[in-house]
């Protein structure tokens, strides 16, 4: 018996690009939660300053916020979509500067958790931008 493909798949339906927003929303609060109040051992351990955890942390906050909302609208808007998306591509580039710039002595342990944490980010923003290519085209 031949089995039928679905006429919409995961990745071109709405769900998709909720759920990617909704994962990053998660992941980003409970990120910034890490590193707003564990900032002081944190920075012991990741060589990273208090200070530069405890806002990044802090700025983490309002973005997962407002991100969980997006996630939770029946269909995000675009605009508002392709802002989280800019600001995760922000964050990385940011990461990637803080890294081979210089600016920072962190600890091996340090680059390994800016450099994953701008990996995950980098993938947030790739499937929220697939999720906004799909459901254009789906529309």
């Amino acid at each position: 018996m031949q089995r039928k493909e679905p006429t919409m798949s995961f990745l071109s339906s709405p769900l998709f690009l909720r759920r990617a927003l909704l994962a990053d929303a998660i992941v980003s609060g409970a990120t910034g939660l890490l590193m707003l109040a564990g900032a002081a051992p944190l920075a012991g351990v990741v060589g990273l300053p208090e200070a530069l955890l405890r806002w990044s942390g802090a700025s983490l906050l309002p973005f997962a916020a407002i991100v969980a909302w997006l996630g939770t609208r029946e269909r995000p808007a675009r605009a508002a979509v392709l802002a989280v998306v800019v600001a995760n591509a922000l964050w990385v580039i940011d990461s990637v500067l803080l890294l081979a710039l210089d600016w920072v002595e962190p600890t091996a342990l340090g680059y390994a958790f800016v450099a994953a944490q701008a990996l995950v980010v980098a993938l947030f923003a790739e499937a929220q931008a697939l999720g906004l290519r799909r459901a254009r085209m789906t529309a």
